[in-house]
């Protein structure tokens, strides 16, 4: 990918020179002769990179350094200096420059330098390109419901997501989605282009816990022979997303609350505090409020950490989103697994819906993924659904006409069960009549001829 570089040099000559060796690399390059120019091409063109001349006519190159990354905190620099000024060139790094060259160079010194600058620069475009990709993967929009509840905390995480510094606790069931909400709110933030960094906190032993939380110092414990960074620190900048928090035990929860109070923790074993910037995002199946007035959570933690809760819930109380979301897990089984089933048949999307599913949206994606392993493609039929979910017996309820207080209870007619049942579907659908007519079993035609009736009935 061809990067942009700003030469900054009051020697025409050597200006002159570099940019030509430059442009045979591939480079565009901008010229500029003094600090002041300098700043307002780097204002306008926006750089890839810069190579700044230390010594310069009126501000020198260490001020149009720190002006630089101010305006860019990322801005990438490689200063040039003579021998005579090197301690210069040094306080130069201190600035934040990437690299220095001392003069007089070999152009070629110079292209390898900037070879090098240029690999750090093609990391950052895939690592935006990483992010992307995540961010189109985990979009609040690509989130399937239909099911008010679950529309209202999506419109509350994305407001969430906006607000970069607010703590986050998610609740629900296992396999409603915790964690997909989670990474949704962080590439959705201005966090995004930083680290998203999750631990489980149930899958992990206290001591684990903690050392992997906040890292340690060599001697801290008898396998401690050198220093590890903790999440925290690899993640700063970013997010940690804690996943079963309410499995985690009162001592490393005392060490979070202060890193929530006070954006600082130490290391095991360590002595001196280290600070952080991170976004904390918290999940769990237990009710911690009842938790912490039970005592086997902290009080001060939940509260610290309540601060947004976004409750998601069971998939048993969303029926409205087990046939949309069936038919995305299809689609996605069909071009993971290569293979070409169109739909499910009337009576097998019946038998998912009356399901309780107990384990949620995993449990229903699990179903899926089986069932089209070992199904013959095509339509999924009851037959092929596993037989915990085509023998489920739901407790049978008759459906029943509205009717006053004290009159007996009356059946609705076949013809309106069935109409009920075609606009279920193509609410699952979002009016797709053509794949609602795949599920219900009948040719396109024939729905829309039924639609076409049901209007004139009205």
């Amino acid at each position: 990918m061809p990067f942009s570089v700003l030469v900054v040099d009051d020697e025409t000559l050597t200006l002159r020179n570099i940019a030509k060796a430059l442009q045979e690399e591939g480079l565009t390059v901008f010229s500029a002769s003094d600090g002041e120019d300098a700043l307002r091409i780097f204002a306008a063109e926006k750089p890839d990179l810069m190579l700044l001349d230390v010594v310069l006519p009126g501000m020198d190159g260490l001020e149009v350094l720190r002006q630089a990354r101010a305006q860019e905190p990322s801005a990438l620099v490689i200063m040039m200096s003579a021998y005579h000024v090197v301690e210069r060139a040094v306080e130069a790094m201190k600035l934040g420059a990437y690299d220095y060259l001392l003069k007089p160079f070999h152009l070629s010194e110079l292209v390898a330098t900037v070879q090098r600058a240029s690999e750090v620069l093609a990391l950052r475009v895939r690592v935006a390109d990483s992010v992307e990709s995540a961010r189109g993967r985990y979009n609040f929009g690509r989130i399937v419901t239909q099911n008010p509840a679950m529309k209202e905390v999506l419109e509350l995480g994305g407001k969430a997501a906006d607000s970069e510094r607010t703590t986050i606790l998610i609740q629900g069931e296992s396999g409603t989605g915790k964690e997909v909400l989670a990474k949704a709110i962080h590439y959705h933030s201005p966090r995004a282009h930083m680290p998203l960094l999750e631990v489980n906190c149930a899958a992990l032993p206290d001591t684990l816990l903690e050392s992997e939380l906040f890292g340690y110092e060599p001697g801290a414990f008898t396998d401690a022979r050198r220093m590890k960074e903790g999440l925290l620190e690899r993640a700063d900048g970013g997010t940690v997303f804690l996943d079963e928090i309410g499995n985690m035990s009162p001592a490393v929860q005392a060490k979070l609350l202060r890193v929530l109070e006070e954006g600082t923790f130490m290391h095991l074993g360590g002595t001196r505090p280290l600070r952080v910037d991170v976004r904390i995002i918290a999940a769990t199946n237990r009710n911690l409020k009842q938790a912490a007035e039970e005592g086997s959570f902290r009080e001060d933690l939940f509260y610290r950490l309540n601060v947004l809760q976004l409750v998601i819930p069971p998939l048993r109380d969303r029926p409205e989103d087990i046939i949309p979301l069936a038919l995305e897990f299809l689609q996605e089984f069909n071009r993971e697994l290569k293979k070409s089933f169109t739909a499910l048949t009337p009576e097998a999307a019946e038998r998912l819906k009356r399901y309780p599913w107990r384990g949620n949206i995993r449990e229903l994606k699990n179903v899926l993924e089986r069932t089209m392993i070992l199904a013959p493609e095509g339509e999924i039929r009851v037959q092929d659904l596993p037989r915990e979910v085509r023998e489920y017996k739901a407790e049978k309820i008759p459906v029943l006409a509205p009717t006053a207080t004290d009159s007996p209870p009356s059946f609705l007619p076949l013809r309106e069960l069935e109409e009920r049942y075609i606009e279920q579907v193509l609410e699952a659908t979002e009016h797709n009549r053509t794949q609602a007519a795949r599920i219900l079993g009948i040719h396109p035609t024939s729905l829309l001829r039924r639609l076409k009736k049901r209007k004139k009935d009205f």
